[in-house]
């Protein structure tokens, strides 16, 4: 989640509703300047007994972000502690409960994407191995329960944990138990954001589908291959889901406006500080409505904040946020951004992946979406086939899209290499939560701190 530094306070007013569309026309960019921005989040445990380690003890979350100085990171702090490190590789930041993110850099192609997770590893892995810390994979803890996770101390995630429980029963879930990978792309125009977003929303559950890993809780198996994906139907439906709008004729940038604007309200930053707004409205922020603030009107650092409340399975700022992953190993966190650059940054695999996909219905994209954390690749879609039917050939449609790029490491090899741990699970037919089911079930004995070995980095 977004880390605030600063109260902009020249930040400009926002005068006129007409201003709101700004964040999205300043990301247009022309083919040339897309970039690719990873995000990917761990869970952190102590090895000797598993426990995740609060913030404060000694050798803590704090501690292991203060280490990374060590390798040039610098503390962003707020209210006097330290919530995150930035650095050349973008930065890091912790989640609710201690889940480290990197959020990283915008690279120009996959190799340097890969070469920055590989940096990061590297350094906290460094650090784990000093002070007895070890960093798991997946998209859901596998058996801790709420109650044995600390809470990290940012603002607005004191304000979302008070929240989460008026709006749905999984929300707390959400935050305090579950890790993602995710990837930010670029768009040229209006047309182009379109497009890329209906692909995305269409074929997010195909990603959920290949990077399921969450089929555990509190020990045991839970009945879903992607909880993670599951935890996302019941956290808030104001602020989740398809967006059916977007697959309208004339869907762009006012429309996501609009949308934003009936997504409540989190908070308002304020002097380095969260002030709780939680289920306010944006629109009367807008007339100086708001009680929280009494008389003041938003500046665009306040609209820029919000768009980084909701939580749909594709998201508009001024890229595009594909947020259908589960958590995973090494070789996974450099797929997820594969597939989709392969898909959305050549214009003849963005028509043919849109041509799969574009005659289905609303309330097919539904079921699927909906499926999918059960089901994983046996899921149905339109036409009578599995999901894993149609794996292969987006897969193939994303590999002809990166070979089209063009981009070579020093090797000279291009970027299709890496969705092979994609192509593995389709040639499986097995989501990682169905291998991961099977040893548990099969060698482990139902023995699930085995887990921690197997997918650890």
């Amino acid at each position: 989640m977004s880390t605030r530094q600063v109260s902009n306070s020249n930040d400009p007013l926002i005068e006129d509703i007409s201003q709101l569309i700004e964040p999205m026309v300043g990301g247009e960019k022309p083919r040339d300047q897309w970039r690719i921005g990873t995000e990917h989040e761990k869970f952190v445990y102590c090895t000797d007994d598993f426990h995740a380690p609060s913030y404060e003890e000694p050798g803590g979350i704090r501690d292991l972000l203060l280490a990374l100085q060590e390798f040039g990171w610098k503390p962003v702090e707020e209210n006097g502690k330290v919530i995150a490190m930035a650095g050349d590789d973008g930065t890091v930041s912790l989640e609710p409960a201690g889940q480290l993110e990197l959020s990283g850099a915008p690279l120009e192609n996959l190799h340097q994407t890969c070469n920055e997770t590989g940096r990061h590893l590297e350094q906290v892995k460094a650090i784990g191995a000093k002070t007895g810390k070890g960093f798991l994979g997946m998209g859901m803890w596998p058996d801790k329960t709420r109650d044995e996770l600390p809470i990290m101390p940012k603002g607005r995630y004191g304000i979302m944990l008070n929240h989460m429980p008026r709006v749905g029963n999984l929300g707390l879930d959400m935050m305090l138990r579950t890790c993602t990978i995710q990837v930010n792309l670029d768009y040229a125009s209006e047309a182009d954001m379109a497009q890329k977003f209906r692909v995305g929303l269409a074929l997010q559950p195909l990603a959920t589908a290949l990077f399921a890993s969450s089929p555990f809780t509190e020990g045991k198996p839970n009945g879903y291959l992607s909880y993670r994906s599951h935890i996302w139907s019941d956290t808030d439906p104001h602020r989740t889901g398809m967006l059916p709008f977007v697959f309208e004729d004339g869907f762009g940038y006012e429309r996501y406006v609009q949308y934003m604007l009936d997504v409540p309200m989190y908070f308002v930053f304020r002097d380095g500080k969260y002030i709780d707004a939680a289920g306010l409205s944006f629109r009367d922020f807008l007339k100086g409505d708001l009680s929280v603030v009494p008389g003041e009107k938003p500046t665009m650092a306040d609209w820029n904040d919000h768009l980084s409340t909701a939580f749909p399975e594709v998201r508009l700022k001024s890229f595009l946020e594909m947020r259908g992953a589960d958590g995973g190993p090494w070789h996974r966190i450099c797929a997820l951004p594969a597939f989709w650059v392969g898909l959305l940054y050549d214009q003849t695999a963005l028509d043919a992946a849109w041509d799969l996909v574009r005659h289905w219905s609303m309330d097919e994209r539904e079921a699927l979406r909906n499926a999918v954390p059960k089901e994983g690749l046996d899921a149905a879609i339109p036409g009578g086939r599995k999901l894993l039917d149609l794996a292969g050939e987006v897969l193939d449609i994303a590999s002809a899209g990166l070979t089209a790029r063009g981009r070579l490491n020093t090797s000279g090899d291009n970027e299709t290499g890496f969705l092979d741990p994609l192509r593995d699970v389709v040639a499986k037919g097995k989501s990682p939560a169905q291998q991961l089911l099977d040893l548990y079930h099969g060698e482990w004995n139902g023995d699930l701190s085995k887990i921690y070995p197997e997918m650890s980095f």
